[in-house]
């Protein structure tokens, strides 16, 4: 699967056991169903979990917003 944010994937790479023999392998991306409101609009999408965490972060406080004492 892929991430319908970032285009997240899978990779591939070797393993690699302890004589050193390389054997072909795939790394997959941590990706999941979810469903959640975008734009007023339920939705369901494939998103991976690093997206997930980003979007669940409050947002930051602006540069030029007023300071409360």
């Amino acid at each position: 699967m892929r991430c319908e944010i970032c285009l997240k994937s899978g990779m591939s790479g070797n393993n690699v056991s302890h004589s050193n023999r390389h054997t072909k392998t795939r790394f997959y991306a941590n990706v999941h169903k979810q469903t959640l409101l975008m734009n007023g609009k339920v939705t369901r999408i494939k998103i991976c979990t690093r997206c997930l965490r980003t979007i669940n972060k409050p947002p930051r406080a602006r540069k030029g917003a007023a300071a409360t004492p």
